[in-house]
């Protein structure tokens, strides 16, 4: 069975049982009341990718993620060996994004694009599909691809596939995840936060149905506070890509939310 083929069967396959899913009702206290939990950390990637970044906000955004013990620091690739040295010895790791945000860059540029970041200090890379390929269900252009990207950065550091589910059906969710997963990537993320939406439980939850407990999912983009985190977590998610980090992990509730 080609590549084209195994995505068909297992995109069928997913979408068949989450249609027939009932959601569990979500905790209506999740997040509520809650007091600083210095355990949250762990899911926390502190990410900061606007393009008018400087130095002095990656210093600030680095010291935090040592204080609070954050998972990484995401940042874009000319910022890695900055974050790289200031986080050394901390314990928190250094994530570079790649083929960002758009993901139309080639396989061969992205997986160079990781090669260097990973010189440089990366110790994670969070990596965007070719989504216009994915629409066109030119399975094989995504899967090569991510697996550029896989080959590259592997064993050095791991992979966060960022399929941005704003831009896609359920159906391209699923034949993205598979696809990543089949690459061997570690991760499949939900959006690049430049793109259309934010992260929804529902996606997440679809994501993780997907690529079962081989593999693990990232929900970034409006992950905002504790109550959105709780949420995640429960619908599958590790790791949350935000600059929030530390309200979440005080357990504070952003009052905007309207949740």
């Amino acid at each position: 069975m080609d590549i084209n083929e195994i995505v068909k069967e297992v995109t069928k396959s997913v979408i068949a049982q989450a249609e027939s899913r009932t959601a569990p009702a979500l905790d209506a206290s999740a997040g509520r009341n809650a007091a600083y939990d210095a355990g949250y950390a762990q899911y926390m990637d502190h990410t900061v990718l606007k393009p008018e970044t400087v130095k002095a906000t990656l210093k600030k955004f680095c010291d935090e993620a040592k204080q609070y013990h954050f998972a990484s620091v995401c940042v874009n690739p000319a910022n890695v060996p900055y974050v790289a040295a200031q986080l050394k010895g901390s314990g928190v790791k250094t994530c570079s994004v790649i083929g960002f945000p758009l993901g139309a860059t080639t396989p061969f540029i992205k997986a160079a694009e990781a090669t260097e970041a990973i010189k440089n200090g990366a110790e994670e890379v969070d990596m965007v599909i070719n989504i216009g390929a994915l629409k066109d269900r030119e399975y094989d252009v995504v899967y090569n691809d991510i697996l550029a990207v896989v080959n590259a950065a592997h064993p050095a550091a791991i992979v966060k596939v960022i399929i941005e589910t704003g831009a896609l059906s359920d159906e391209e969710k699923v034949a993205a995840c598979a696809l990543a997963k089949r690459a061997g990537a570690d991760f499949v993320k939900t959006s690049t936060g430049f793109g259309p939406g934010a992260a929804t439980v529902e996606d997440v939850k679809l994501m993780k149905q997907t690529v079962g407990e081989g593999m693990r999912v990232k929900a970034s983009t409006g992950i905002n506070d504790r109550r959105i985190c709780d949420e995640m977590l429960k619908a599958g998610a590790v790791r949350m890509g935000t600059s929030k980090g530390i309200k979440i992990v005080k357990g504070e509730i952003d009052p905007r939310a309207g949740r």
